[in-house]
């Protein structure tokens, strides 16, 4: 098997900055979305769920709360478009992923990196493949071509009693053999493309339809990747 790109130091430095200005530069509008989130609905502002970081080692991944308290010992561990349990205020911080910020703070203690593999909810662990428990040999990200790939495929999992089935046979796979090819790849470059790309979708084009895999996927030697 081909080797992965590992993190490194230069990564980590780079996360820090990053983490650092933009907690600071958001500080305000951090603070007010958790005061919307507070008043709109029951509960706390910030969400924690435990995902598989690197070395299979769990972190507690930090959201801005967009389901009703207790949803998640309630139904799937994924949500399709249209899932009751979303609230009014978490469908448009979905919808923008703004629900994604508390992340950075994630970022900053070295949970995750700013661009890499998503980390997964535990219990679909046992549905990987070998070459694709490769991909918790590295620190998740917050930004990746998997992630970027099931963005607005929401209906696929409509249907709460099959939603996690459903995700094991249509997103699953396609989402990890994309971030298996960043990995192989990763650079700067696509680095620097992913990361537009997120924004792009998040807050210049959130309506745009969803990609195909080929879209996202890296090429090699070109670095490019252009999501949906």
């Amino acid at each position: 098997m081909a080797a992965l790109r590992q993190d490194s130091g230069l990564r980590r430095s780079a996360d820090i900055a990053v983490a650092l200005v933009l907690l600071t530069v958001l500080l305000v509008p951090l603070v007010l979305l958790a005061v919307l989130v507070r008043c709109t609905s029951r509960g706390p502002a910030v969400y924690r769920q435990w995902r598989a970081g690197r070395g299979m080692r769990p972190f507690s991944i930090l959201k801005f709360r967009s389901m009703t308290v207790g949803s998640d010992r309630a139904g799937p561990a994924v949500s399709g478009s249209g899932d009751p349990r979303v609230t009014r205020v978490g469908r448009w911080l979905r919808h923008t992923r703004l629900d994604e910020l508390p992340q950075l703070v994630n970022l900053l203690r070295g949970d995750m990196t700013l661009v890499g593999p998503r980390p997964e909810v535990e219990r679909f662990l046992p549905y990987y493949t070998r070459r694709e428990l490769r991909l918790l040999d590295v620190r998740p990200g917050i930004i990746g071509p998997g992630a970027l790939y099931v963005v607005d495929r929401g209906s696929e999992l409509a249907d709460p009693d099959r939603a996690e089935e459903r995700y094991v046979e249509l997103q699953l796979h396609p989402k990890l053999a994309l971030d298996l090819d960043y990995l192989h790849d990763r650079r700067l470059a696509v680095d620097v493309r992913l990361v537009a790309s997120a924004v792009s979708v998040s807050w210049l084009h959130p309506s745009r339809p969803p990609a195909t895999a080929a879209a996202v996927r890296p090429r090699p030697g070109s670095g490019r990747t252009d999501p949906g």
